[in-house]
């Protein structure tokens, strides 16, 4: 569920502008999945513009106050989203961990890395969801060390029907800056892509694992 539609065409304005995110309809990028995909999503690249880093601060911070109230701690996963979830955390004056894919095999063998007491609420923060599995993978570290996880809020999402169902499933709330349906429509309306070009996008994400252009 996006916050809200004006944020959600805004975002998506501003992540095309920056090439954040990439629309190829004609020449499909191969996804490390193997999956063959017409757009890609690299919100790191938000990190490399003050102004832009900072709306997107501002607005994941907001959304996460009016949402949740403050939590007592805001928790990246890694690794894209430790950047992101840093400056939020800042914003807002609260704590910040992050949670990487599975424990450390050295060391401490840590998997959250950062303060975090039993008992206490966490919003986690995200850059992209796509199936949602690393997302969720993330939940559940946090969970087993006896956390209270309130939701997730991230930048963008892909809005697969499997990201909703693994989502359901694990009774998560998720809710984001923008997603495909705003991103389509805003590269419409402003010329990143043409009729023809949104049907093709429109078919891929209604059966990503399955697409290729014709």
């Amino acid at each position: 569920m996006i916050f809200n539609k004006n944020t959600a065409k805004k975002t998506a304005e501003v992540l095309l502008h920056i090439n954040a995110i990439k629309l190829s309809p004609n020449a499909p990028f191969t996804w490390t999945s193997g999956w063959k995909s017409p757009i890609y999503c690299d919100n790191r690249l938000v990190l490399s513009y003050p102004t832009i880093r900072n709306y997107i601060k501002s607005e994941l911070a907001k959304n996460i106050e009016n949402l949740y109230g403050k939590p007592d701690v805001i928790a990246g996963v890694a690794t894209g989203a430790i950047g992101i979830g840093a400056i939020v955390a800042d914003d807002l004056g609260l704590p910040f961990v992050y949670v990487r894919p599975e424990a450390k095999k050295h060391g401490r063998q840590n998997q959250i890395e950062g303060r975090l007491e039993k008992g206490q609420s966490v919003v986690v923060v995200e850059d992209l969801i796509s199936t949602g599995k690393s997302s969720l993978n993330a939940v559940e570290a946090l969970k087993s060390a006896s956390v209270n996880v309130k939701g997730m809020a991230a930048i963008f999402t892909y809005g697969f029907e499997r990201s909703k169902t693994n989502f359901a499933e694990k009774n998560i709330e998720l809710h984001t800056l923008s997603n495909y349906e705003s991103l389509l429509e805003q590269a419409l309306d402003t010329g990143f892509i043409n009729d023809k070009e949104l049907n093709v996008l429109s078919q891929w994400n209604s059966n990503p694992s399955e697409w290729d252009i014709i």
